[in-house]
Parts: structure tokens; sequence; C-alpha cells
């Protein structure tokens, strides 16, 4: 999916130096507009990696997937690692890149305010996402759920997902007990999001059937 809309351009002289960082601090204001409420099903999907070009145009890196989430919302919302604090900018172009996705935020016209953008966490509401096809579900949705076997025991809890290149890789996490002088311990299992071992989605539910052992 590609936006497009016709920002206005503007010529600006090259700064360096401590210049250069003020002037990129003020453009990075003049982008992102201070929130105080923000809707409560944000997700966290990527983050600025680089400014893109010399227009204005930042690199998201998603956190998994092509970031059809980014790529659907015409608004999306910003902050910084450890902050709590969030900002919102309007989406005037984007499009996937690569494996990234590539945009232009309102107000954004030269390198030197992508550049000011960098590292920020980019967030979108849940309800922004386009709907999921058949057999297909976005990571966010299976976050949280519970996964049992065939014979109906536990597995544990899924707390994320790994992208290795060929499929996404569930992380379901247990409690190991004490074996010997050992305690206790969190562990994860690794279970191949694919139709040979994962049975059942249920995303209401939040529950998922998979074709796996517990010595697995």
């Amino acid at each position: 999916m590609v936006r497009s809309a016709r920002p206005a351009r503007e010529r600006v002289p090259l700064k360096i130096g401590a210049e250069a960082r003020r002037a990129a601090g003020m453009r990075a204001e003049q982008v992102l507009a201070p929130v105080t409420e923000v809707p409560d099903d944000l997700v966290e999907l990527g983050y600025i990696g680089d400014a893109y070009g010399i227009r204005g145009w930042i690199k998201v890196q998603p956190h998994t997937g092509e970031g059809e989430g980014l790529l659907s919302a015409d608004c999306w919302y910003f902050r910084r690692p450890g902050e709590s604090a969030y900002a919102r900018a309007n989406v005037l172009h984007s499009r996937g890149h690569s494996g990234t996705v590539v945009a232009q935020l309102r107000g954004s016209e030269n390198r030197s305010a992508a550049e000011a953008l960098k590292g920020l966490q980019v967030w979108v509401p849940r309800s922004a996402f386009p709907s999921a096809g058949e057999d297909e579900f976005y990571w966010v949705d299976l976050i949280g759920a519970q996964v049992t076997n065939l014979q109906d025991e536990s597995l544990g809890k899924v707390v994320g997902l790994l992208d290795n290149g060929v499929h996404t890789v569930l992380r379901v996490a247990y409690e190991a007990p004490a074996v010997d002088d050992k305690p206790a311990k969190t562990a994860e299992r690794l279970i191949p999001f694919v139709g040979k071992y994962v049975q059942t989605v249920d995303v209401e539910a939040g529950r998922i059937v998979a074709d796996w052992g517990l010595d697995y």
C-alpha cells in the first residue's frame, strides 16, 4: 500500500555541529505533536532506524512481519525508549521497502528533520490494522495465548515470536520444575508456527493447540 499527498517543500541551508543539532531538535518538535491521551489499544510495531533520502522520509524497522499495521494507519504515535510521554504525527506517504517501511510524516521535509526522529518507537492502534485473511494472525493477537498439546497438557504461554527467515516461531514460556540441585525456573519452548505443528488458533479465547510434546 502506498499513501500519497503533496506536501509543500522548502529549501534549507546546510548546518553543521551544534547549530545542526539545534535545528534538528526544532524540526522534531514541528513534526511531533505531544498528546496527553492515547488510544488504549496502542501496539508498538517498530522503531525509526534512520532517515531515508533527502526529502524528509524516515525508515522504520518493524519488529515482525512486513509492517502491515504501519501501512494501514494515517496517524502514528511515538515514544522515546524509557520515557512515558507520547507524541503523534500524520503520515503523508508510506510504503514497504526491503523488509522495512519508509514514510514521510507531515512537517518532515528534509533529511535533518528525519534524522531528528531516529530511535523513536512507533505505535499504532490495533483498531487501525487491516483485517487478517483466513488462517492469518497478527503477532500481537497471539501474545499471551495459552498453548496446550493434543493430549491437553499445558505447554505454557506465548510471550513473543521470532522470525528465522523461513517461518515464524512461537516463544512459549513455562515453569520448569526443580531438578536435582537446580532450582525451578522459567524456561521457553520454541514452536514453529506452521500447520504441521500448530493445529488450531482461537484468538478470542486466547488458546493455541499444538502437536508438541512436553519433552521436545
